[in-house]
């Protein structure tokens, strides 16, 4: 059953969504905004891969089955405790009839609803997601020690899986490209990506050379030392407004600005 959903709104933008008699939506903790009252609400620890099953229930029934499932939901909790996500979810499921829900991401930007048909996943960077159908699995995928201790971004990424609607917020605007139309890869400020299809390689790459420009780029470019790359055939979202420029901008509002006028390695940002 497709998700009915309208996103409204220019510069906070919101995703109002019309359920259907018994259809269930879920989002993290903290992005809910209104709902009709005939829409029940559920915090759960369990994401929805087993959040549907009855305390004591699956597989085997009993004691057995109930310690499967506390360990499964401890081991969700944990990574999303790595992740730095929140650690709880909100189910929200129309009673007796169609029911509204409204959701918004945290910062001032845009949503996007992606359509999952089972065929591939979706990869999006922390704090992206906002809600999805009960039928869309969420978990975290690491990207690798290496690549994200050289990035500073990356290194955990939320991912989607199954059938059905997610919805997805940035900061700022967004731009759909496809790294195909641009000779196989692009670079972009590791901050700057939202989200990318399964098939496209995510990495993470320094800033030039150990020469004269390479310095030059590191310290007064205002990317510090990497840039991320995405590789290969598929649809990525990029978004115009980091998090950290909006941080130092907010900063320099209040009459704090540590980063100075040359940003990069001079930034004393600590996001």
């Amino acid at each position: 059953m497709t998700l009915q959903q309208e996103i409204v709104g220019n510069a906070m933008q919101m995703a109002v969504v019309n359920l259907h008699p018994g259809q269930t939506v879920y989002c993290e903790a903290g992005k809910f905004l209104f709902k009709t009252t005939n829409v029940t609400m559920e915090t759960r620890l369990s994401g929805p891969s087993n959040g549907g099953q009855q305390q004591g229930g699956g597989a085997g029934g009993g004691m057995g089955g109930f310690l499967r499932q506390a360990m499964g939901t401890a081991a969700q909790v944990g990574q999303r405790v790595l992740a730095g996500e929140s650690l709880a979810f909100q189910y929200f499921t129309s009673q007796g009839g169609e029911g509204t829900v409204g959701f918004a991401g945290v910062l001032p930007g845009e949503m996007r609803a992606l359509e999952l048909d089972g065929t591939r996943a979706w990869f999006a960077e922390k704090d992206a997601f906002v809600a999805a159908e009960s039928t869309v699995n969420f978990g975290i995928a690491f990207q690798g020690g290496r690549t994200g201790m050289s990035g500073g971004e990356g290194f955990v990424l939320e991912k989607f899986t199954g059938h059905g609607t997610v919805i997805i917020a940035g900061a700022g605007n967004f731009i759909d490209l496809n790294p195909a139309d641009f000779g196989g890869k692009i670079e972009v400020d590791t901050g700057c990506v939202v989200a990318f299809e399964e098939g496209i390689q995510y990495g993470v790459q320094r800033i030039g050379g150990l020469n004269r420009q390479g310095i030059m780029n590191m310290v007064f470019g205002g990317e510090g030392l990497s840039l991320a790359t995405l590789e290969g055939n598929g649809r990525v979202i990029l978004q115009s407004l980091t998090i950290e420029s909006l941080a130092n901008a907010l900063k320099k509002a209040q009459g704090g600005d540590k980063q100075g006028p040359t940003g990069g390695l001079f930034s004393t940002h600590a996001g």
